[in-house]
């Protein structure tokens, strides 16, 4: 099998990273930071086309003030200092999530960046902040009738066509980092038939090696699409 075209990751394990070593959570989300910079490189020297990183659920908020604000300076921090990066490597800066949601001085970001980027042609990068599949899917659906369209008409490709971005093709592996077995609202409909690979390993301590074990073991699987492998 070739490599995956587009990788959606799930950065999972920074609380819990700081907590075994005797540190705070945010010093945990700043590691977090660095190893996602690590595997976006990584990403963008494997040949990976798409990537999309969970970066803030819209569940995030349930968290305190002070961590959150801490995460979304973060997010700025993130933005602003790795666009010389994204610029040599003609990176493709994009968003998914209710950006309304977010507060201005992020949306404005976001919409910087992205509007920077658009240009380029190298790997695609997609943030998923403020993101939520079960809100995705639904404000697709709020966006279909307020074009007018019936929704007793609606069908699954206009629900595709409706998504956050909807020219980008679904994941062909889903990585979850700190072993947990389960999706956390990531992707619900793009990942309806994306391979899922799982780590034990917190996300802080990940790096191009993870990365790459992690595709190896996506080439090494049969994927059926729910047919029967060999039919005659």
């Amino acid at each position: 099998m070739q490599k995956p075209v587009h990788v959606g990751i799930i950065m999972d394990g920074n609380g819990r990273w700081a907590k075994q070593r005797g540190l705070i959570r945010t010093k945990g989300h700043l590691e977090g930071l660095a190893a996602a910079k690590r595997i976006v490189k990584a990403a963008s020297e494997i040949g990976i086309r798409y990537l999309t990183l969970y970066a803030f659920s819209t569940e995030n908020w349930k968290r305190t003030a002070e961590e959150v604000g801490f995460i979304m300076g973060l997010i700025k921090q993130y933005l602003r200092a790795e666009f010389d990066f994204s610029k040599k490597n003609k990176i493709r800066v994009r968003h998914a999530g209710n950006i309304a949601g977010l507060p201005l001085d992020i949306q404005k970001e976001i919409t910087d960046t992205i509007r920077d980027t658009a240009d380029f042609d190298g790997m695609q990068v997609v943030l998923a902040i403020n993101y939520g599949g079960r809100d995705e899917i639904t404000r697709a659906v709020r966006k279909f009738t307020a074009d007018g369209k019936d929704a007793g008409e609606l069908r699954e490709e206009d629900i595709c066509a409706y998504m956050d971005n909807p020219d980008i093709p679904d994941p062909d592996l889903i990585i979850r980092s700190a072993g947990e077995y389960r999706t956390s609202n990531f992707l619900l409909w793009q990942g309806a038939y994306s391979e899922i690979y799982i780590s034990k390993k917190l996300w802080p301590d990940w790096d191009k090696e993870d990365l790459q074990v992690a595709i190896d073991d996506y080439m090494g699987r049969d994927r059926r699409f729910g047919s029967v492998a060999n039919q005659e």
